[in-house]
């Protein structure tokens, strides 16, 4: 690889000048956004969720906008709507936020599935329609939605074929008490997460790089091995005893895109198992529908992934 690798040690460099005890989780969005996926961050209110979108963004030097998700938020809010201009006698298209290259939808699951579903084409197509004529979006473009695991009353659970177009759910914990205490000091010393500006943040790359960087993630390594073993996976998660639900070969697909994006960053131009253990839990948690049984024994996704991976050997 050329400057990948170097890219990516600037960018942990930077994002750290702001963000502090999520680096696992910033690691993530970032594989994402080099495999050109979506990320769906599920976390309570003050982990840094917005603080990443917006780091993201200056990082490589993007256009941000970002989205309240409420009730009563139509569609023609997210993608816009033709106006009727008098001085012209002409419907002009007035553009909604989705015409940006990181889109923050924040709590997503606050609105009802019509408005969720405007994004769909814009996720799956980089375009919208309005109105019966097509518009494509900027490159990249990325859509980082957040959801709040806790609080359920007045929202909407997305639909499976929402929840399918990205790439990766991830979930951001609490941070440790050491780095709490870190961020306390930060914030004690004048930090402050609304003022990026005086963070001394330094963009590392620009959308053009973006799209040279994913070229080259193309030509990675994946021996058959590693592929065998995605399929079987997969194949473990649908025969699985706890899940009503397993990956499907678009779930594999991911694994594999998201393996060879972390390679990459890594400096790496092969794919080892080691990648795909990482990634297996993001890529497949918001995929999966575990058994009522298996949640009253008191599983979760994770730890049914956690199963699944040490029943399927490992290719040497």
């Amino acid at each position: 690889m050329t400057n990948l690798p170097d890219y990516y040690q600037q960018i942990k460099a930077e994002s750290a000048k702001v963000i502090v005890g999520q680096s696992e989780a910033f690691e993530q969005i970032v594989v994402a956004l080099f495999s050109g996926g979506h990320v769906l961050l599920e976390g309570v209110p003050g982990t840094a969720k917005t603080l990443m979108a917006k780091t993201l963004a200056r990082l490589i030097h993007a256009e941000f906008k970002r989205v309240q998700f409420t009730p009563d938020l139509m569609p023609s809010d997210i993608i816009g709507t033709s106006v009727f201009n008098l001085q012209t006698s002409q419907f002009t298209l007035r553009r909604g936020p989705v015409f940006t290259q990181i889109l923050l939808a924040d709590e997503i699951n606050r609105a009802p599935a019509k408005t969720q579903s405007a994004l769909l084409e814009a996720m799956e197509e980089h375009q919208v329609t309005i109105e019966g004529e097509l518009n494509k979006l900027p490159e990249p473009f990325m859509v980082l939605a957040t959801q709040n695991p806790v609080e359920y009353e007045g929202t909407y659970p997305l639909p499976e074929a929402q929840l399918d177009r990205f790439l990766m759910k991830v979930r951001i914990s609490y941070p440790p008490i050491q780095a709490e205490t870190e961020i306390l000091r930060r914030y004690h010393s004048g930090f402050d997460a609304h003022q990026l500006d005086k963070a001394g943040l330094s963009s590392v790359l620009s959308p053009a790089d973006i799209a040279a960087a994913r070229a080259e993630i193309l030509a990675i390594k994946v021996e058959d091995g590693i592929l065998d073993y995605i399929a079987r996976l997969m194949d473990a998660t649908r025969k699985s005893q706890d899940l009503l639900l397993g990956g499907s070969p678009r779930a594999g697909i991911a694994l594999l895109l998201t393996a060879k994006s972390l390679a990459a960053l890594q400096g790496r131009d092969y794919v080892r198992p080691d990648d795909i253990k990482f990634l297996a839990a993001p890529v497949l948690r918001h995929r999966i529908i575990l058994r009522p049984e298996a949640e009253v024994e008191g599983l979760d996704a994770d730890k049914v992934i956690t199963r699944v991976l040490a029943k399927v050997e490992v290719p040497r």
